[in-house]
């Protein structure tokens, strides 16, 4: 199982950018689909997670400006980042909860990272 993300980039104050990242594989079931953040000299945090019920949780400094979502039939999350600022910098990373085909193993999977820079 590999996850790839991408959609990250340079925007200005106030601008918007949309994060994807797909997972592919020997996929079975996807769980939990989420995204973290780590900026430079601090630890990675949550930003946002989706259950495979529709249950989605922000960080609070995000709230109400990120909004994450799950296309299913494609193994994909979305967080589309709006109103961004420079304290939204940072690594982006995508974290999903999936079992496997053939061994239905469940187990934590992460993407490679994708920089988001806010700037002016």
């Amino acid at each position: 199982v590999q996850l790839q993300a991408s959609g990250g980039g340079l925007v200005q104050p106030g601008g918007s950018l949309r994060l994807s990242c797909a997972a592919s594989g020997s996929i079975f079931s996807i769980y939990i689909m989420g995204w973290y953040r780590q900026a430079p000299g601090k630890q990675r945090e949550l930003v946002a997670s989706l259950t495979a019920g529709g249950i989605a949780n922000y960080a609070n400094s995000v709230q109400g400006r990120f909004t994450i979502s799950r296309d299913n039939a494609k193994n994909t999350v979305y967080l589309q980042m709006n109103s961004l600022k420079p304290e939204d910098t940072a690594v982006y990373y995508c974290r999903m909860s999936i079992k496997r085909l053939g061994d239905g193993y469940l187990d934590v999977y992460w993407g490679q990272g994708t920089q988001v820079t806010v700037s002016s």
